[in-house]
């Protein structure tokens, strides 16, 4: 029980490709190591399963939280993003010439490849050495006339014509500094290796807010053009994937690239990704969710859901939610009656062994439907059982709880999100 659910990542070890021999579409994987587990840095055994399970909660609808970061007028700033220090999982890669470790916050909520570097105006403590781009032979910064440099939302030139970012979270955590191409490996120097020999990244000499001393930089998944899985492109076929292991599990969960990323076969169900101007998120359209004979709707907006691998819950728009969760109380009998105050931030509580978990859920997504488990649904946290789907103000939120033990993959090419059951402990 001490593994506590899945998704922001130690990507530690792969089995790749070397770059000479790569060809696209073939394909490459990482190991998922989850941030609670005794493999992360992060990982303190004095805390118990249900304090876990709480914590990483928290640190989901924080993450959440401050996903808009508005001004004095209440307009959302087009350049926030989620929050990155509150994901679940961390990336380990190998930048420059000679390669220097560096252990990264993976986050599909955002889409720059960016670490600390010397010499720095402001850096975070970190645990490991700062990369000092003076030795590194592949180091060459970004014009301020580039493409590259003009797909940040906010940049400008530096004394020498560099491209200078200015890339800013939700929470007001910040990085600022230039934009260079550099060498990046994935892979330990026992594997083979894909090297990006050109790759994109932020090279931050002023960074401050809510970055952890235990990494070192952040991985951009997201739908962005400079983050790795776009950078990566043709080379991977423009497809990853994913298989969560449950949060109790004492192995690895894997992500894949390329050929090995394709699911397939008995179960498959897809449905449509939706991308909106200026956004990195990934976005599907949830139409209604189902238990046992009984459906509710949504509005049916397109891309009215986030799918996001690095938030615990699922959260749901209020109005909407309030319909879903009188549906499982239903569903678990009114005649039981939920616990008061539950702990923070679950909001639907019952005493343990007195009530029966209701029947398996069916989300409704665009031409998918996606059965869900009661490993999906409910925790149980010491004498609780608690539903792991909890409402949000404005948006909502594919947590990655309810992904466990399911096959997912991102077609970016075709625009779709796929599903398949599957034990991900056997699959991987």
């Amino acid at each position: 029980m001490k593994e506590v659910l899945l998704l922001s990542i130690i990507i530690c070890s792969l089995s790749i490709l070397p770059l000479a021999e790569a060809k696209p579409g073939n394909g490459f994987s990482i190991d998922l190591i989850y941030r609670d587990s005794p493999l992360s840095p992060f990982y303190n055994p004095s805390m118990t399963s249900s304090e876990l399970i709480r914590s990483a909660a928290l640190r989901s609808t924080s993450r959440i939280r401050d996903r808009f970061n508005l001004s004095s007028d209440g307009k959302t700033r087009a350049e926030s993003v989620i929050v990155p220090n509150r994901g679940d999982y961390l990336m380990k890669i190998f930048i420059g010439t000679p390669p220097v470790e560096t252990l990264a916050v993976a986050d599909t909520g955002s889409d720059l490849i960016w670490v600390q570097c010397l010499p720095c105006e402001h850096c975070y403590p970190q645990q490991e050495s700062i990369f000092d781009p003076k030795k590194s032979s592949t180091y060459k910064v970004i014009s301020c006339d580039s493409k590259s440099c003009r797909s940040m939302f906010r940049s400008g030139c530096g004394s020498s014509g560099q491209c200078r970012y200015y890339y800013s979270y939700g929470d007001e955590s910040f990085t600022v500094g230039d934009l260079a191409s550099e060498s990046i490996r994935l892979g330990s120097n026992g594997d083979q290796a894909l090297t990006l020999s050109k790759s994109i990244f932020g090279c931050g000499h002023d960074n401050y807010g809510q970055f952890s001393s235990k990494s070192t930089g952040l991985v951009g998944l997201g739908a962005g053009p400079l983050s790795l899985v776009s950078q990566l492109g043709a080379q991977i076929d423009h497809k990853f994937s994913y298989c969560l292991l449950p949060y109790y599990a004492n192995s690895t969960s894997k992500l894949k690239f390329g050929r090995q990323a394709i699911i397939s076969g008995k179960g498959v169900v897809s449905t449509p990704l939706v991308y909106k101007s200026k956004s990195t998120y990934y976005y599907l359209t949830l139409e209604g969710v189902t238990i046992g004979e009984k459906t509710v709707q949504t509005d049916k907006r397109v891309g009215n859901i986030v799918i996001d691998s690095g938030t615990t819950l699922t959260l749901l728009e209020s109005s909407f939610y309030d319909r879903f969760v009188a549906m499982v109380k239903e569903a678990i009998g009114t005649d039981h009656e939920p616990v008061q105050d539950p702990p923070e931030p679950f909001k639907l509580c019952y005493e343990y062994g007195t009530i029966e978990i209701p029947p398996d859920m069916t989300l409704h997504f665009s031409g998918a439907d996606l059965h869900l488990q009661r490993i999906n649904t409910f925790v149980k946290l010491e004498n609780l059982v608690c539903l792991v789907i909890a409402p949000n103000e404005r948006f909502s939120v594919f947590g990655n709880f309810a992904q466990v033990n399911f096959k997912v993959e991102y077609d970016l090419k075709q625009k779709r999100v796929s599903f398949a059951p599957a034990d991900c402990g056997i699959m991987q």
